[in-house]
């Protein structure tokens, strides 16, 4: 019998084999015979996670059963377009169902129904009977099954939801889901829902009258709703009442089945430990194989396949000279070593050194510690003794070395006088170049996903808030391990994910050509910094600061009281209730929405919302910029240095953060005025160099579509050329606002944008944007081709690729719901193009510091943003620096059109760009 104090799970089988199939296919586990095994890992993970965390409770698998369901019989056509099953799957499905069964849990598959009917039944048994019933799902139609006994979890994204989180998430209670499915349809599923009736209709109508039922009742009121379509969709409802009714019944999950076994039968799972041993080793999952048994025999991996785990972990701590002599030679002999620092701050130009951890074989590690100073710590050699002796060490090229985010180290030991060279891998950036968007790239999660290892976090040992320690704080029982682990880690993580690289060249060669070199090139970058100007700030921040007060009296005014303008709850009651203005969209809550988007709109008719947009912009530049920067200026250098990262964006493109340089507005004046704070010093002028137009050049590489191609080689303004062939004029009558709208079309279509955006950007219908996209087309159809192809591509193969290699895997291009299946498809399209330009602008960036260390020129570049490298230059080398920087980034690439880069110069950053 169950237990009432534990509750009971039911496992949707069948929506984890799909899911952990196509996650897996980022990383592409096989055994070392080339047998898939990433469903089956993925799958067998999430139970393993499920009993950890329910350790007590029942637990019931639940799959489809093979052949057509009750559904198949009401509506043929239901999931007939669907996709076969692919092979690498089917081969997956026995191996799950054995693990399965030896872990101990029932696999149920009823004939006629589908897995989501049998887990209902239960479900409504539970609930009647008062067990609390989890069911473990990533799918959105089990939402309509939450009631106060039965809720959803997700082990795929640790997400939990009951009723309250229904009602936030899709802005309606669980009994109206089955309404919600209905009006919209599934396209995956083949559920037909009702024409035009997207997510804020069905809400808009859900919420505004009620379910099908309700709607049908009281067709005469949708008119009154207000949303966009509300007056004709009661037309359009009557018209479609028998695909509504029949979708209706279609997304209608049965809970009447009559099952073999009752919900509290449902067993707590005893696992065959025998059986499961023989399985995990026939997949090769040897840390799990050692869970089971740290004795058992492990197959051994091929050349080829997964590094062997270490059977035993040996972690020394060097106190004194004669271990540290050991070590330096087992190192100076190392055909390649790990090695980390700790320090006592994550800030790299203030950060000191505590110690460092160095492995040369998996499982066996070393801690030096030279800073530890909390009470009653061991004596230590000497910090300064240790790094001398270790300086031609780290600064060999010939003595190969492997980081985790090694550009932090660099800039650590750069503080110390050691120039650290002989990077030959970064486990970060391995794991980047292999899959961006399989997991993240921190150690820990790294450590997770490849190794099945469960590392020490850091907090663990140091505490969180206020009250975490420094590492120099921490002791040395605690500290030392947690650091040895860092090197061995990172070693066996090298290990791994090399080995994955090397069987794929191109991904190899992203790493080893681009990624690679850029971690010094960034890190000169960061410990250079750049100049600003704290007293053109701090006046920019008082003007900024009298600006809000007259911006916040305005707004006061134009609401007839006074009210917080940074509270979107008083705003919802100053907008929607008090000044009546129509509500555009709502939050999943069902409020009426102040998001910028909607106060764009509201702007265009209404003075208070560009009131608020003018009020939110300015606060935000003066809290993010004007009154921040100073503060970052570090005293030792007079300088800011920024932290760019490789492995963040999925596409390529560095990001920096603090500050965030990319987000520093152009377009507006107050935003090139922070520009104008960034200045040269005295001698020295701003060099800043833009690629022009860089991803519709790409674009027409890709595409290879004549027009676009002609256009570039003839040197033609792109923009022009495009709006004379959409407005059929000639070039010299083509007016500003044609060329406005051409630019908009030429860069709005490459990141996927709809006629409905189009129309919205322009201020123009939707039916004329779509004219205007058409005549693009038919004046380029190459792009049309180009981003056809591309779609199919991205659907079998799972990811695009740049022009250099670097993939972007797109795990939600087959998914069910079409709003995120669409946005996978433009990702698709654009990935490409965006990927393409950030390999070529890292590529030009280590072109030019490659050039900039052999030369005498004094120039160094200080800023990398979107497409544009800016360097400081002696104002004697002004003429030189600026041919020979324009030479070396127009031939990073070579493409089928000219890459064009424009330079300028001047005192400040805004008049050089």
């Amino acid at each position: 019998m169950t237990a009432n104090t534990s509750p009971i799970i039911l496992v949707d089988g069948s929506s984890y084999l799909y899911r952990a199939f196509f996650a897996s296919q980022q990383a592409d586990m096989r055994t070392s015979e080339g047998v898939p095994t990433g469903a089956v890992r993925l799958v067998t993970s999430m139970m393993r996670s499920l009993i950890k965390q329910y350790p007590d409770s029942p637990v019931a698998m639940i799959f489809d059963a093979k052949g057509k369901t009750f559904r198949d019989d009401i509506y043929p056509d239901y999931k007939a377009q669907r996709p076969p099953m692919p092979d690498d799957l089917r081969t997956q499905i026995e191996p799950i169902h054995n693990i399965v069964r030896a872990m101990g849990f029932p696999l149920i598959a009823v004939e006629g129904v589908e897995a989501d009917d049998v887990i209902g039944t239960f479900a409504r048994e539970a609930s009647a009977k008062g067990l609390e019933t989890i069911i473990s799902t990533g799918d959105k139609d089990m939402a309509q099954l939450v009631d106060q006994h039965v809720s959803l979890i997700n082990t795929m994204n640790d997400s939990y939801m009951d009723v309250d989180g229904v009602k936030e998430k899709f802005g309606i209670p669980p009994e109206l889901i089955i309404d919600y499915l209905a009006l919209m349809g599934d396209k995956v599923d083949n559920i037909p829902g009702v024409p035009g009736v997207g997510e804020k209709t069905a809400l808009a109508l859900l919420q505004g009258i009620g379910g099908i039922s309700d709607l049908y009742a009281n067709l005469d009121k949708i008119a009154s709703l207000g949303f966009r379509g509300s007056k004709t969709m009661a037309k359009k409802l009557e018209e479609n009442r028998e695909g509504a009714e029949l979708s209706y019944l279609l997304a209608t999950i049965k809970t009447d089945l009559e099952l073999e076994m009752a919900i509290e039968d449902i067993p707590a799972p005893i696992a065959d430990n025998e059986q499961l041993m023989a399985l995990f080793q026939q997949c090769e999952f040897r840390t799990w194989v050692r869970d089971l048994d740290e004795k058992a025999p492990v197959t051994a991996a091929s050349a080829e396949g997964e590094p062997e785990a270490p059977t035993e972990i040996e972690y020394e701590t060097i106190l004194d000279q004669a271990a540290f002599d050991r070590w330096l030679e087992r190192l100076s002999s190392a055909e390649l070593f790990a090695f980390d620092t700790e320090t006592d701050s994550l800030n790299y130009m203030e950060a000191n050194l505590i110690g460092l951890s160095f492995s040369i074989e998996p499982g066996k590690a070393a801690y030096l510690p030279v800073a530890h100073d909390y009470m009653g710590s061991p004596d230590q050699l000497d910090r300064n003794g240790v790094l001398q002796q270790l300086k031609p060490l780290l600064e060999s090229d010939t003595h190969k070395k492997v980081g985790q985010h090694i550009k932090y180290d660099m800039n650590v030991l750069a503080r110390y006088g050691i120039q650290l060279k002989g990077v030959a891998f970064d486990t970060m950036l391995e794991s980047y170049a292999l899959n961006s968007t399989a997991t993240r790239h921190n150690m820990d999660a790294l450590a997770d996903f490849y190794l099945g290892v469960k590392t020490v976090k850091f907090e663990e040992i140091a505490g969180k808030g206020k009250k975490q320690l420094t590492f120099n704080q921490i002791e040395m029982e605690q500290a030392a391990p947690y650091a040895a682990e860092d090197a061995d880690i990172t070693l066996r993580l090298h290990q791994t994910l090399f080995s994955k690289l090397e069987k794929e060249p191109s991904l190899a060669s992203v790493f080893s050509d681009i990624e690679l070199p850029l971690i010094s090139v960034m890190a000169r970058m960061e410990q250079q910094g750049a100049m600003v100007d704290a007293t053109q700030l701090a006046t920019q921040s008082m003007e900024h600061g009298a600006r809000l007060k007259e911006l916040e009296t305005t707004a006061h005014e134009l609401a007839g009281c006074p009210f917080n303008l940074s509270s979107p709850k008083q705003l919802q009651d100053i907008l929607f209730e008090q000044q009546k203005l129509p509500v555009i969209k709502k939050t999943p809550k069902g409020a009426p929405s102040t998001a910028e988007e909607v106060l764009q709109e509201l702007a265009l008719d209404y003075p208070l919302p560009k009131v608020i947009i003018e009020h939110r912009s300015l606060s935000k530049l003066k809290s993010t910029y004007t009154d921040k920067l100073p503060q970052m200026i570090n005293p030792a250098t007079g300088r800011i240095h920024t932290s760019y990262h490789q492995a963040v964006t999925a596409t390529g493109r560095l990001s920096s953060s603090d500050p965030n340089l990319q987000n520093i507005p152009i377009r507006s004046t107050e935003g090139r005025r922070i520009r104008q704070a960034f200045v040269a010093p005295e001698g020295y002028k701003l060099v800043a160099a833009d690629y022009s137009q860089i991803e519709l050049r790409i674009m027409a590489h890709l595409s290879q579509d004549k027009g676009l191609l002609n256009a570039f080689a003839q040197g033609e303004d792109v923009h022009k050329a495009t709006a004379a062939e959409v407005f059929k004029v000639s070039l010299d009558e083509v007016t500003a606002d044609q060329r406005r709208s051409a630019k908009a079309i030429n860069f709005g279509l490459i990141y996927g944008m709809s006629a409905f955006g189009l129309g919205k950007q322009l201020g123009i219908g939707r039916n004329e944007a779509q004219k205007y996209i058409d005549h693009y087309f038919e004046t380029y159809p190459g792009v049309q081709r180009y981003m056809d192809d591309i779609r199919l591509q991205a659907a079998e193969n799972g990811y695009v690729e740049t022009l250099f290699g670097r993939r972007l895997y797109l795990p939600e291009i087959k998914a069910s719901n079409g709003m995120r299946r669409q946005a996978a498809e433009r990702t698709a399209i654009n990935a490409p193009m965006q990927g393409t330009a950030a390999d070529i602008i890292k590529k030009a960036m280590v072109k030019v510091d490659r050039w900039l260390q052999s030369s005498d020129t004094g120039a160094r570049m200080i800023m990398q943003v979107h497409d544009e490298l800016i360097l400081e230059v002696p104002e004697a080398e002004l003429e030189a620096v600026s041919a020979e920087l324009v030479e070396l980034m127009q031939t990073a690439a070579k493409l089928d059109v000219p890459l064009l880069v424009e330079a300028g110069t001047g005192d400040n950053w805004d008049q050089a760009h």
